[in-house]
């Protein structure tokens, strides 16, 4: 009788912990580029050129890829297959709003299933000085909202878009 009510309980735990966990999360980062908004929106829509400067190429240079569609147009899909810290997915071009915004759909397959809306903004700060924030957002279902009280996803997410960023910085203004 001890244990049902221990199952009990710990049933109730975890359900208080899925009403009360965030479902939905978002992470953004921005850097300023000391480029005109047209050049840095032009480099940024082309998600190839990710290779050149995202944290997550460089976590695993020997990432199959695949791309299918043209490059910097609604639908172009970039597939990848890495190691354990990459794991496998696609990023799909979903959104342009040229010169402002670009949105893609970010399906990961492994090392576990999510979706999430990847996106760039770019805003004009002077005529040669582009504002650029990179970020995605999404929904955890219940109960892998749960994960969220005990794993800092904007710290640890965060991380790689300010080093990313600061590459594409690097990588623009050189």
């Amino acid at each position: 009788m001890i244990i049902i009510y221990i199952l009990l309980g710990l049933l109730a735990l975890i359900l208080v912990l899925a009403l009360v966990a965030p479902r939905n999360y978002e992470v953004n980062r921005s850097v300023v580029i000391n480029k005109p908004v047209p050049e840095v929106f032009s480099y940024i829509k082309h998600v190839k050129n990710q290779n050149d400067w995202s944290p997550w190429k460089q976590k695993d240079p020997n990432m199959k890829q695949e791309f299918v569609g043209t490059d910097g147009e609604i639908g172009f899909i970039s597939k990848w297959e890495g190691n354990k810290e990459v794991g496998t997915g696609e990023q799909e071009i979903l959104h342009i709003d040229e010169n402002q915004r670009m949105e893609t759909q970010l399906r990961f397959f492994k090392p576990w299933k999510s979706e999430s809306v990847g996106y760039f903004t770019v805003e004009e700060l002077e005529p040669n000085q582009t504002k650029v924030v990179w970020g995605f957002k999404g929904v955890n279902p219940i109960p892998f909202n749960i994960m969220m009280l005990f794993f800092n996803f904007e710290k640890a997410v965060g991380k790689d878009f300010e080093e990313g960023l600061a590459k594409l910085k690097t990588v623009l203004e050189h």
